[in-house]
């Protein structure tokens, strides 16, 4: 009877389509970085379109903003590992997790999912020895993607939301510039994976679930209270919400990273993430430290009520070298953002 169901089995599989690798847990473990994206078998296609089993699509609420591309992003935990929740802070996760980001534009920015082309996939990887971030730039055929540590400059040639060509001198951030963004207290460290960033809806398939929910449903998230007891970042571009709070969501995704007492422009005292409650820290009526010709000759980084005299928004309306904030990940404008934070300048309560 054994044997006969053994021959059954071997019978039947000779017809089933063969399983893909799992993810290559020891790549991501490696010293070495591999040198091209498919070691890692995070996807099972060439081009990267498909997840392997373990990976974990997720969203923030609020972005940052990065010249217009899209991007898509995916958790990788090893097999019987949990992330751990925290209320505030990046969740603690596991030796062996991987957090992939890839970057990516579509022919034309009205039609977000027609042609689209790879840009760039990064890693952050939690390593024995602590995270490290890696960058891989996507060949023009988009079959492969080669680890890149001293960052790109690459043409990128789209047509813009008013139907008009535009041109993005897009940048791939070298090792240095990650750690700059990722950077806690000097050390390397995941900054968009927080309850209050995942806190909103997702797609899964057919059905769409609350992120947190799912990731406890599913074993990935240890510890997580109920979504409506958890903190959640406003989603900055939906005008049923209030505007403070889309504009707070706003500075803390493109500005909190770095201005917050861990980040790397925490001796600049101004601090716009989104657990500042201080208005002097916030910028309110204050005079800069250091901002130099960044200032454009104003005198508080927000003048409330003035969004023209507010260095903040001077600065986030520049695209010159050493005035421009944030001073990396774009080289455009945010007309949008732009438009929201003068809104919230200008819903501020004069003090003069």
């Amino acid at each position: 009877m054994i044997r006969l169901a053994a021959l059954l089995a071997a019978v039947l599989s000779l017809g089933a389509a063969p399983q893909p690798a799992p993810v290559a847990l020891d790549a991501l473990l490696a010293e070495a970085p591999a040198p091209t994206l498919d070691a890692y078998r995070l996807f099972t296609d060439q081009g990267a379109r498909a997840p392997n089993a373990g990976l974990t699509p997720y969203a923030l609420n609020t972005p940052l903003f990065s010249d217009h591309s899209e991007k898509s992003r995916f958790l990788f935990l090893p097999p019987g590992t949990q992330a751990t929740y925290a209320a505030t802070g990046a969740f603690a996760f596991p030796v062996g997790a991987a957090l992939v980001k890839t970057f990516a534009y579509p022919a034309d920015l009205r039609k977000p999912g027609d042609q689209v082309r790879f840009i760039e996939t990064r890693l952050l990887i939690h390593k024995p020895r602590g995270w490290v971030a890696l960058t891989y730039v996507w060949n023009p055929e988009q079959t492969q993607a080669v680890l890149k540590r001293a960052g790109a400059r690459l043409p990128v040639a789209v047509i813009d939301h008013a139907g008009r060509p535009l041109t993005i001198d897009y940048a791939v951030p070298n090792t240095n510039q990650c750690k700059e963004c990722h950077s806690l207290s000097g050390v390397l460290a995941p900054i968009g994976p927080k309850a209050r960033n995942l806190n909103g809806d997702l797609a899964y398939g057919s059905r769409r679930e609350n992120q947190l929910a799912h990731w406890t449903r599913t074993g990935l998230l240890a510890g997580a209270p109920d979504p409506h007891a958890a903190p959640r970042t406003a989603v900055w571009n939906d005008p049923a919400e209030p505007l403070a709070d889309r504009a707070r969501a706003y500075l803390d995704a493109n500005c909190g990273h770095c201005h917050n007492p861990e980040g790397m422009a925490s001796n600049s005292g101004l601090f716009l993430h989104l657990e500042e409650t201080d208005p002097a820290n916030l910028g309110v009526r204050r005079r800069p430290v250091a901002a130099g010709r960044g200032s454009g000759g104003l005198e508080f980084d927000i003048d409330p009520g003035r969004p023209e005299t507010s260095i903040l928004l001077h600065r986030m309306k520049s695209r010159e070298p050493g005035v421009m904030m944030p001073e990396l990940g774009r080289s455009l404008v945010d007309e949008q953002g732009v438009a929201l934070i003068a809104d919230y300048l200008r819903s501020l309560p004069a003090s003069r």
